[in-house]
């Protein structure tokens, strides 16, 4: 469905960890070597970044593909930032919403994507939807399914939930509304990153108190690369990394 990347590490430009390794993000638009649904992601691609000092992070989305954008490859080559997250999507509904309905979302100092499907979409999860406020649907960027976990995850921070418990609760509640759903998950605020394995693959990278990298995949052939398994949560900061399994929801 989708790859996605978020990484924590020293300043350095965009392209450093996107476009430049041999396997990158960049090359995963068209040639992923372990997506287990779909083949080529080119129905659209984004990146959000935090500035030095600046909490709210600026993002950068396009509606088609990555090796598309000519003005995306002076953006890697001049931007540089300590975090980012980014992907490159292969939409369940091509062209629904176009650039609005790429990754990441973002919201305060949160930035979001969903590489996966929900299950029944949009009916499966219509009373997840109705319980959240007029106002936050009205808000949605887009009409698709990941807009719409979105949401669901933003509510739950702003309510002051953890990185990795916002997540966790809400992959329970839309895999319990939607049990054959994908739901990898990326989140961060520019200081820690969360993410869910569930239906798809998920790897981290870890260079103690410098850089960690989580990705759909390896974006090169490091040995230290580590798979995390089907039905984790994986939380992460520059000094560690801590996987925890994920319930199941009651059938």
């Amino acid at each position: 469905m989708c790859r996605h990347l978020a990484c924590l590490g020293p300043p350095a430009p965009l392209g450093e960890v996107l476009v430049e390794p041999p396997h990158a993000l960049y090359e995963q638009s068209w040639a992923p070597r372990r997506q287990l649904h779909g083949t080529v992601n080119a129905d659209g691609f984004g990146v959000g970044w935090y500035a030095q000092d600046d909490p709210v992070p600026a993002r950068y989305r396009r509606a088609g593909p990555i090796w598309a954008d000519l003005g995306f490859a002076d953006l890697a080559r001049v931007v540089r930032t300590g975090a980012l997250l980014a992907a490159v999507r292969d939409a369940t509904v091509p062209g629904a919403d176009g650039e609005a309905a790429a990754a990441p979302f973002a919201a305060g100092p949160w930035l979001f994507s969903h590489n996966g499907a929900v299950s029944g979409w949009p009916g499966s999860v219509a009373a997840l939807a109705a319980a959240l406020p007029v106002e936050e649907l009205l808000a949605l960027e887009a009409r698709n399914d990941s807009a719409l976990v979105w949401a669901l995850l933003l509510h739950r921070l702003r309510a002051g939930d953890t990185l990795g418990q916002a997540l966790a609760d809400t992959v329970h509640d839309v895999a319990g509304a939607a049990p054959a759903s994908r739901l990898n998950l990326l989140l961060t605020d520019g200081a820690a990153i969360a993410a869910t394995a569930w239906g798809d693959t998920l790897w981290h990278l870890h260079d103690p108190g410098r850089r960690v990298v989580v990705a759909s995949e390896p974006y090169d052939d490091d040995p230290r690369w580590c798979e995390v398994p089907d039905r984790t949560l994986l939380v992460a900061t520059r000094a560690d990394v801590t996987l925890s399994p994920l319930k199941e929801p009651p059938s």
